[in-house]
């Protein structure tokens, strides 16, 4: 299927690694001119290489979004080297493991202000961009917990739930400009960072070394759905291409969940 996404701009933040790279190198096999964004230097070299030696058409911009000059810096420089934007991917951010117990109210705002506040900076440049062209993709990350959070990830939680609102807004916001605006909530991603993360948690409760041990371990507790085996970035990649394409122009406002049918919901 022709995606008809070539030529086409995309910043995707946050894609360094994890599903953000999967997300860059997919949309610029289809022929988009993709800007990659992370704080990582070398990874961000490492990306941008392999999308290049791959065929396609890549930049980079290192920059903090959390800091409102750094995300200006980033929405000028997309511009400048791309000659525009047409799809934003709000993929960067925390996922922090922590509960009610400790956790401050600073905490909060912290996380706040890199998972939330940076997608809000980069939205507010774009804006005006895209509502002029009358065409544009904004695509914001969401997760089954932004509807149906845990006890231990409340701050998490409530970030996640704001990028679906958010979604859910600014598609009200564009009614009639040819811009569009939703959100993707993975469920559970084998990326890197939550291999990591979960070999950590492993170790502590005696789960084992081999992954298969500590997946069916993992999935048998809060993880569960009935795929019964985590996601790959390449799956949520899939989802984020078709959206940000043109053949996606009657999704709006929608929280579209790839999840493995982890999160029990009808909507």
């Amino acid at each position: 299927m022709d995606l008809q996404i070539k030529g086409k701009k995309a910043l995707v933040t946050g894609s360094s690694s994890g599903i953000g790279e999967a997300i860059a190198k997919l949309l610029a096999k289809e022929g988009a001119h993709v800007m990659i964004h992370g704080r990582n230097a070398k990874e961000l070299d490492r990306v941008a290489k392999e999308i290049k030696k791959a065929g396609g058409k890549a930049a980079m911009v290192q920059a903090d979004l959390s800091s409102d000059a750094e995300a200006k810096k980033a929405a000028r420089k997309t511009v400048d080297e791309l000659g525009g934007i047409d799809i934003l991917v709000n993929n960067a951010g925390a996922f922090p493991l922590r509960g009610w117990k400790n956790t401050t109210p600073q905490d909060w705002l912290d996380l706040f202000n890199q998972n939330v506040v940076s997608a809000i900076r980069l939205i507010l440049e774009f804006l005006p961009r895209m509502r002029k062209q009358k065409y544009g993709r904004f695509i914001q990350f969401g997760s089954c917990v932004g509807t149906q959070p845990f006890a231990d990830q409340p701050d998490y939680s409530a970030t996640k739930s704001a990028h679906i609102l958010i979604s859910v807004s600014l598609a009200k916001e564009l009614a009639g400009t040819g811009v569009t605006a939703n959100t993707i909530s993975p469920g559970p991603i084998l990326t890197p960072g939550v291999e990591k993360l979960f070999r950590q948690i492993a170790a502590e409760k005696g789960w084992g070394k081999k992954w298969e041990e500590i997946e069916a371990h993992v999935l048998e507790d809060d993880l569960y759905n009935p795929c019964e085996r985590f996601g790959k970035p390449e799956e949520i990649a899939a989802a984020v291409a078709f959206i940000a394409s043109p053949l996606a122009s009657y999704i709006n406002g929608a929280n579209i969940r790839v999840d493995g049918g982890n999160c029990a919901s009808v909507n």
